[in-house]
C-alpha cells in the first residue's frame, strides 16, 4: 500500500530530521512509532501525506508516486486521514456539521447522506447525543473522538495518528485508545505515532523503533518489547519501563516524587487500589530507609507478564541492613510494608558492592493503612 524508499527530510538551517528512511507498509496493518523524542517520527507521518515536502527519496502510495509534483496531492489525502494531537474542530459548527462538511464539499455527498454517515459514525464513537452539541461543550477525550469519527466520515484507506492521547488528561486517553482498538479489529490500515506503549504492543502489527532520523529496528510488538535486536532500542525499552527517583537526602521534593509514582501508574492503566499501594509502599519504604548516607536510588517497575508491580532501592555503599534485624527500625512501617509485599529480596551488587532490594507487591492490595 505505502512503499518508502531513502526518504529524508533536511530544513533550510540545515537540521536533518530524517536520513535515510526505508519500509513497505502493507493493507490491514497497523504500525506503531516509537522512539525518543526529536528523532523524526511525527516529521515521517507528515510527509507521507506530504504537509511535509520531503527533501529526497519517494513515497509511492497504491504505485502513485506523490512526491512528484504531477500528482494530485489533495486527491491522495481524500483516501488518508489524519488525526493530529490537537483536535482542529471547528469550534462554530456543531459536531455533525464538523462531520459533513467535507463529505458535501469534497465527495459531493447530499447533505441527508452525509448525515446519516456522520450519525453512524458518532454512534461507532459512543457520542451520537452530541450530535448538535458545539465543540466547546465536549471535553478533550470526546472532541478527539469526534475528530477519529470525522476522518472515517471521508472513508478513508489509511488513517495517520500523530500522538492522538498526548494532549489529553490521562482519564481520557483510554476511551480514545479503544476507539483505535475498534478500528484496528475492523481491518483498518493505520501508522500510529504514540508513546503509549502498552496500547502500541497490544493493538499493532509491527512496532517501528526511530532513532536519528532512521528507522533503526522494525519488528513484531513481541520482538521489539520481549527481545529488542538493536542495542538502542534495548535501552529505550528498559528506560520507559521504569521510573526511576534519586534521593539525595531527607528532605527530597516529595511532591515531585509523587507526581512521578502517578505518572507511572496512569501510563499503565493501573487499578485506584494499586495505585494506593504503590504509594503507600514508597511513603513507608522512605520512613525506615536510611536516607542521611547518601543517594538512594528509586525504580518502579511494571511487568506486562503478571501484570506485577516491583520497586527497587539501590542503597549507598556501607548500607548493610535495611528493613530487617535494626532495632531502631518503625515496627508499623514494617508491619504495613510486610503486609503489602508478596516477597522481598535482597542482594549486593559485584561490581559496586551496594546493597539492592526488590518488593513485588502483591496481586490484592490493602484497602488503607489501617
Amino acid at each position: 500500500m505505502i512503499q518508502v524508499t531513502h526518504l529524508q527530510k533536511q530544513y533550510s538551517n540545515g537540521l536533518q530530521v530524517l536520513r535515510d528512511v526505508n519500509t513497505t507498509i502493507k493493507r490491514g496493518e497497523v504500525i506503531s512509532i516509537i522512539g525518543p523524542s526529536g528523532t523524526g517520527k511525527s516529521t515521517f507521518l507528515r510527509c507521507l501525506n506530504m504537509l511535509e515536502t520531503p527533501t529526497g527519496g519517494q513515497i509511492l502510495v497504491n504505485g502513485e508516486d506523490i512526491t512528484s509534483p504531477k500528482t494530485d496531492i489533495t486527491k491522495i489525502r481524500q483516501k488518508m486521514g489524519m488525526v493530529f494531537q490537537s483536535f482542529n474542530l471547528f469550534e462554530h459548527l456543531s459536531i455533525i456539521d464538523n462531520l459533513c462538511l467535507a463529505p458535501i464539499r469534497l465527495l459531493g455527498k447530499s447533505k441527508e447522506e452525509a448525515k446519516k454517515r456522520g450519525l453512524e459514525l458518532l454512534a461507532m464513537v459512543g457520542l451520537v447525543e452530541k450530535a448538535d452539541a458545539m465543540p466547546s461543550q465536549l471535553s478533550g477525550g470526546q472532541k478527539q473522538r469526534v475528530a477519529i469519527a470525522r476522518c472515517l466520515a471521508m472513508d478513508p484507506e489509511i488513517i495517520l495518528f500523530d500522538e492522538p492521547t498526548s494532549a489529553l488528561d490521562p482519564t481520557m486517553v483510554s476511551e480514545v485508545l479503544g476507539v483505535i482498538k475498534t478500528l484496528a479489529q475492523q481491518g483498518m490500515t493505520m501508522i500510529i505515532v504514540t508513546h503509549e506503549m502498552r496500547f502500541a504492543r497490544d493493538v499493532s502489527t509491527r512496532i517501528f523503533y526511530m532513532d536519528q532520523g532512521v528507522i533503526y529496528e522494525d519488528g513484531t510488538p513481541e520482538q521489539i518489547f520481549g527481545n529488542p535486536l538493536q542495542e538502542r532500542t534495548r535501552v529505550f525499552i528498559n528506560r520507559i519501563r521504569d521510573y526511576r527517583y534519586t534521593i539525595h537526602s531527607a528532605q527530597y521534593d516529595l511532591y515531585e516524587l509523587q507526581g512521578g509514582l502517578i505518572g507511572f501508574c496512569q501510563k499503565y492503566f493501573l487499578s485506584e487500589k494499586k495505585q494506593f499501594n504503590v504509594q503507600l509502599l514508597v511513603e513507608e519504604v522512605l520512613k525506615v530507609v536510611p536516607l542521611d548516607k547518601g543517594d538512594v536510588e528509586l525504580a518502579l517497575r511494571y511487568s506486562e507478564k503478571g501484570e506485577k508491580v516491583s520497586l527497587e532501592l539501590t542503597m549507598p555503599q556501607g548500607v548493610e541492613q535495611v528493613l530487617e534485624n535494626d532495632e531502631n527500625i518503625d515496627d508499623l512501617a514494617m508491619m504495613i510494608i510486610q503486609g503489602l509485599c508478596q516477597n522481598i529480596e535482597y542482594q549486593h551488587t559485584e561490581d559496586t558492592g551496594q546493597l539492592r532490594i526488590c518488593l513485588t507487591l502483591k496481586d490484592k492490595p490493602l484497602k488503607d493503612k489501617k
